[in-house]
Formats: structure tokens, sequence, C-alpha cells
């Protein structure tokens, strides 16, 4: 709290495993800080009426922030439709638009590629198909690379994509944390000069100080070229982010405006 986020997001498990938690948290932060909660809603597992009925008790109980996703099926497992329910993310945000017109709505991009399309220009079309239902702004995959971001951005451009996209960061906190990375986001691309820099580490404890040096570097110049927002994903661990800001020479994110 004392950073002043724009936002904090509560996020699922895969297969939706820890919805029921996910809901719950979401609800607690709302009655117990002054944050702005985004809760993330996936099409796994649920039916159109349980989404809308989730939705109707998160609007009555103020919160008006969707990171509308489809959502990761259990592991080793494909991704099937729920009965009554959405096949693509596209579809859930045009049910939160039409139904809850007041509700915010995120949803996610792929700065190095959707995992589930190789397909780069049909996956950019994908995309653009979740703007044109509604969505308000992009937050993406983290990457390691603020190329790739750039690149993206610019791709957006070309497809007629225009609302703000919010560059994904996570700073890795161990030597065994990118193996978890490379888990969750598969087709992650962890350059040489930092892969070399890890293996300089001489245990976990230096393993992070090159994380937060990194990460740091890469915000440092996604603020110098103008980026809209900046989503630091934490894993529930958030001394990280904590050393990123105090990098930076800063205390919250009101400075980070400059």
């Amino acid at each position: 709290m004392p950073l002043k986020p724009a936002y904090v997001s509560v996020t699922y498990g895969a297969g939706g495993s820890t919805r029921q938690l996910t809901h719950d948290l979401v609800m607690k932060l709302q009655k117990e800080t002054s944050l702005t909660i985004v809760s993330h809603l996936t099409c796994v597992g649920s039916s159109k009426q349980q989404i809308t009925e989730l939705l109707q008790t998160y609007a009555d109980s103020g919160i008006n922030n969707i990171l509308a996703l489809r959502g990761d099926p259990p592991p080793g497992q494909k991704f099937e439709k729920p009965k009554d329910g959405f096949n693509y993310a596209s579809e859930l945000v045009a049910l939160i638009k039409q139904k809850f017109p007041q509700m915010g709505v995120g949803v996610a991009g792929f700065p190095e590629g959707h995992p589930d399309c190789a397909n780069r220009l049909k996956e950019i079309e994908f995309l653009k198909m979740k703007v044109d239902q509604g969505a308000d702004y992009i937050c993406t995959q983290f990457f390691f690379d603020n190329r790739d971001f750039y690149d993206f951005c610019e791709r957006c451009q070309i497809a007629g994509i225009n609302i703000p996209i919010i560059a994904g960061i996570m700073p890795i906190t161990s030597r065994k944390s990118i193996h978890r990375m490379a888990d969750l986001a598969l087709g992650a691309r962890f350059p040489a000069r930092l892969l070399k820099a890890l293996s300089r580490a001489i245990d976990d404890d230096y393993a992070e100080k090159v994380g937060v040096h990194w990460a740091t570097e890469q915000v440092r110049d996604l603020l110098d070229h103008g980026v809209r927002g900046i989503h630091f994903y934490t894993l529930n661990k958030s001394k990280a982010t904590l050393k990123i800001y105090d990098s930076l020479g800063v205390v919250h994110s009101d400075q980070l405006n400059v």
C-alpha cells in the first residue's frame, strides 16, 4: 500500500484451482483496504450464468475492474469450452461490457507470442477481437527484453489497437525461479546476457540482486519511452518489487509519472 499502486490484481491458479480463494481475497481487499482491486476472471470451468452472478456480486460490492482471460486448463490438459460457457476471452469481454458497462476490463497481450498460437498475424487479430468487444487496456505477459515489448506495441498500432498497453515485469528472485517462469510462460525468451549474469551469482541472494537489477533497468527504459503503465508480477513475493522502487530512487508510484 505505501507504494500507491494504481491497482492490485488477484489471479487464479491453472484450471481455476484457486477460484474461490481468489474471490474471497478480492472481497477482503475491497472491504479492508483503499486499494483499487482488479479481479482475474477466466472462462475455465464456468458457465455464462455463473460468471454473470459473480460479476453481479462484484458490482454490488463496488468492485468494477476485471482482467478477462480465457484461462489456463489444468496441467497436462487442453482447454475445453465449459457447458454453456465461453471458448474465448473476447466472448467474456463482450458479456461484461453488455451486462456491466460500468466495469473496466483489461485483457492479456503476449509480446513474445501466445503459446497456443504459432501464427503471429492471427495472434494480433485475436487480440483486436478482444479490443473490439470493449477491452479498455492490455496487460502483457512478462518479458525480459524491452525490444519485444516495443515491437509488440508497434504491431498493435498497425492493427488499429490504440488502447493503453501495460508492460508486465517479473523480477527473477532465484536461479530456480527461472524454471518456474519458463513453465508459466511457455515460449518465454531468456536473453543470454541475463543467463550469464545469473550464472555468475554465487547463491540465490546474489541471483536476486541480478534479477532486481535487470528488472530495474527494464523499468527505467520503459519509463523513458513513455510506457502507459507497468504491472509487477510478484507471485506473492513483494520484496523484489520494493527493491526495484528503491533502486529507481522513488518511494511510491506517483513519482514514476514524471
